[in-house]
C-alpha cells in the first residue's frame, strides 16, 4: 500500500483522481507526442516538454525552471531515457509545491488559540468565491465549529442573495445589509455578532468586480481597517478564490489581487471537467503563497483540503 492510500480516505482520493482525469489524460497525451520515437531526453525533447508544460497552463517561469532542472540532471547523468522522465517530472513538480505547500495538512483546520477565526475572501465574480465560502461554511459545521458569514460584497444584490442561499442551506448564520450599503459596515457587523454568538470562524465575502485596482484596493483595505475596531489581528487569512478553468485568466486574477492586497492563501475551483489543472502548480510556484483548497466537484463535500503529495499522486497515476 502506497503512502497516499495509507493517509487519504479512499473515497476523498477517488474524487480528486476523477476531478484531475481530464488534465491528466490531456497532460500525458501531449507527453506522450512529445517524446515519441525518442529513446533519450535530448534537446527535441526538451522542446517539445516546454511546449506541453506551456500549453497545460502550468505557466512560463514555472515551465522553465522544471526545464532547467531536468537539463541539470541531464547534464549530471549524461544519459536520461525518456521512460524516466514521467518519474523525473513528477520529482521536480512535487518539489516546486513543497516550497509553497506544507503538504502536511488532511482536514480543515484552524488554529486553535484563535478564536474567532477570521478568513476574509476575495476573489473576481464568477470564480466560485460564494461557493467556497458555503462549502468551507459546511465543513468547518461538520467539525462541530460554529460558523458566522458576512455578506460584505454590497455591490450585487445577487452576491447577498446566493451567500442567503448558503448561509440556509448549512444552517448557518448569516449577517447583511441591504445592496449598495457600506461593505466595511457589514464587515463590522459581522465581528460584533460572531463575538455576541461566541463564533470559532467568521467569514467575510467581499465584492468580486470594483471600477480599477485603486478601487479595489481602497475598498479592502477599508474593511480590513474596520474589522481591526472589533478585532485587533484581523482578517486571520484573506484567502484569493480562482477558477482554475480559465487558465493563463487565474494568473491575471492573482496578479491583480496580490497587488490590491495581502493574500494568505488560494483556492482553486473547477478543475473538475477542466483540462487546466496544470494551473495549480504555476500559480503556487509564481505567487509563493500556499494553495489551501481546491475545487474538484460540484458536491458539497467537493472543496478539499489541498494536499501536495496527493495532489501530485493523483496527477501522475
Amino acid at each position: 500500500m502506497s503512502f497516499f492510500k495509507k493517509i487519504f480516505s479512499k473515497e476523498k482520493k477517488e474524487t480528486l483522481d476523477k476531478g484531475l482525469e481530464k488534465t491528466k489524460s490531456s497532460f500525458f497525451s501531449k507527453l506522450s507526442k512529445a517524446v515519441a520515437g525518442k529513446s533519450k531526453v535530448d534537446d527535441d525533447v526538451l522542446d517539445n516538454l516546454e511546449e506541453v508544460l506551456v500549453s497545460s497552463d502550468v505557466g512560463v517561469d514555472t515551465t522553465l525552471k522544471i526545464i532547467d532542472k531536468i537539463e541539470a540532471r541531464v547534464a549530471k547523468d549524461k544519459y536520461l531515457g525518456t521512460d524516466e522522465l514521467n518519474k523525473i517530472l513528477r520529482e521536480e513538480i512535487a518539489d516546486l509545491l513543497s516550497k509553497t505547500n506544507s503538504g502536511e495538512e488532511t482536514e480543515y483546520t484552524i488554529p486553535e488559540n484563535t478564536k474567532p477565526y477570521v478568513i476574509m475572501v476575495v476573489g473576481v465574480n464568477g470564480a466560485g468565491k460564494t461557493t467556497t465560502i458555503g462549502k468551507l461554511a459546511h465543513q468547518f459545521k461538520k467539525q462541530g465549529l460554529k460558523v458566522v458569514l458576512g455578506a460584505a460584497d454590497t455591490f450585487r444584490a445577487a452576491a447577498i442573495d446566493q451567500l442567503q442561499v448558503w448561509a440556509d442551506r448549512v444552517d448557518v448564520p448569516i449577517v447583511k445589509q441591504d445592496m449598495g450599503s457600506d461593505p466595511a459596515s457589514v464587515a463590522f457587523d459581522t465581528l460584533e455578532s460572531g463575538l455576541a454568538q461566541n463564533a470559532d470562524v467568521i467569514i467575510i465575502d467581499t465584492a468580486g468586480r470594483l471600477h480599477n485596482k485603486i478601487n479595489l484596493m481602497n475598498e479592502l483595505t477599508k474593511i480590513k481597517r474596520v474589522m481591526q475596531k472589533v478585532i485587533g489581528d484581523a482578517p486571520h487569512d484573506v484567502l484569493l478564490v480562482l477558477d482554475g478553468s480559465t487558465g493563463q485568466n487565474a494568473f491575471e486574477q492573482a496578479k491583480q489581487f496580490t497587488k490590491a492586497t495581502e493574500v494568505t492563501a488560494l483556492a482553486v475551483t473547477k478543475l473538475d471537467g477542466t483540462a487546466k489543472g496544470g494551473v495549480v502548480i504555476g500559480i503556487s510556484d509564481q505567487f509563493q503563497i500556499p494553495v489551501k483548497y481546491i475545487g474538484v466537484g460540484e458536491g458539497i463535500d467537493d472543496l478539499q483540503v489541498f494536499n501536495k503529495y496527493e495532489f501530485v499522486d493523483s496527477f501522475f497515476k
